[in-house]
């Protein structure tokens, strides 16, 4: 097993690479949904119905992964899930109806879900082995592939048709996969430190208890997940409708909130330590919580923009402490159950974001995500004696 630093710190570069690899072909799809829709013919509402091909293959995935990592391992996992990953999201472009495009998503959508598990619970060994709060860091390399990925998509988006950038993007994984890949199949899951806490070593079984801990967990990154979906889909519009932002500026919104979150996440093992988990967790829910506050209220496109910047900052670290906290609890099958619950807060928030605009008002539908960043954080406190800080 990986003991020497040497050998973990490999395992930590190939593990951030998986990380940036998933968020840079994840945004590249993103991009050219557009396209994908004009080829497809398909209206908004059969195009919102074949997008769910992703969330179904993700969520219904998720668990099963959690048992395959047991079986076979997070790291085996973890390679053959980024193959699949990067073959499906060739697949899209060779669509011709909402329909056939709803199935190939539901095999990209399958394998994003698998590889966030198998990734994610590798990190988890690795924190325990390192006793350094560094989950944080792999999420910052998500955002920031996710970020490159999105700006390069832009950039070739009027030269290269979806169907060459779809098979770049399945070359450069592909390529990825290769070089991180025979690191990470090099080296097994690295041994806990001799001198940790007997109930730090191992994940505990799934009991009643452990199980209610894990939900619990699930519960707090639903709760921040729910803010990255709504912002991501109705961010952009908020701007644009309600405070007369040109399309330019409005879609500089989600831009704002993501910049920070990776700020956020890249600064995370340093406030992690200087705070502990729970502390960290209470006040991001606060901080999202009242800048969401003031990016749904405020009366001008800057305050608003400030505010969106001030949730990302706030919620950045959430997310990542509550995955790590459940695979600690209760190994992959933990990070299987907190990350549905993460997802399934993802694609809670834009259609409820709808439903409560056409009851109310975009603005006062905005403030659930401050709604929900506080019970974060009231949840996090509440946890506070199972959070080892």
């Amino acid at each position: 097993m990986p003991g020497s630093s040497s050998d973990l710190t490999r395992l930590r570069i190939a593990l951030t690479v998986f990380f940036a690899l998933d968020g840079f072909v994840f945004a590249g799809w993103v991009v050219r949904i557009p396209a994908i829709k004009e080829q497809t013919g398909a209206s908004a509402s059969t195009l919102g119905l074949a997008l769910l091909g992703v969330s179904a293959g993700a969520v219904v995935t998720m668990m099963l992964t959690g048992r395959l990592c047991h079986r076979y391992g997070n790291h085996r996992i973890t390679v053959v899930c980024a193959v699949l990953l990067s073959l499906s999201v060739a697949l899209p472009p060779f669509t011709h109806s909402p329909l056939t495009l709803g199935a190939v998503l539901l095999i990209f959508g399958a394998a994003y879900g698998g590889i966030n598990v198998a990734f994610n619970s590798a990190a988890v060994d690795l924190v325990r082995a390192l006793q350094r709060p560094i989950m944080p860091s792999f999420h910052a390399a998500f955002s920031l592939g996710g970020m490159i990925g999105a700006g390069l998509g832009g950039l070739v988006a009027g030269v290269l048709s979806p169907t060459r950038h779809l098979l770049g993007l399945t070359v450069i994984g592909l390529l990825v996969t290769a070089v991180a890949g025979r690191t990470l199949l090099r080296l097994q899951p690295p041994a806990p430190p001799e001198n940790a806490p007997e109930e730090k070593t191992a994940p505990r079984r799934l009991d009643a208890r452990t199980r209610g801990l894990v939900i619990t967990f699930g519960l707090i990154a639903l709760c921040t997940a729910y803010g990255e979906g709504t912002l991501a889909d109705w961010g952009a519009l908020h701007l644009e409708q309600d405070l007369d932002a040109d399309p330019g500026l409005a879609a500089a919104g989600y831009s704002c909130f993501a910049l920070a979150m990776t700020i956020g996440r890249l600064g995370g093992t340093t406030l992690l330590e200087r705070l502990g988990r729970t502390r960290t967790v209470v006040a991001g829910g606060a901080m999202a919580a009242v800048g969401m506050l003031l990016g749904s209220l405020a009366p001008s496109m800057w305050a608003a923009l400030l505010g969106f910047a001030v949730t990302g900052l706030g919620l950045a670290n959430i997310f990542p402490i509550a995955v790590e906290r459940a695979g600690a609890l209760a190994g992959p099958s933990g990070v299987a159950i907190a990350s549905t619950f993460g997802y399934g807060g993802m694609l809670l928030g834009p259609p409820a974001i709808g439903f409560m605009a056409d009851w109310y008002s975009l603005p006062a539908a905005l403030t659930s995500v401050a709604t929900l960043a506080a019970v974060a954080a009231v949840i996090g406190y509440g946890t506070r004696r199972a959070t080892a800080d």
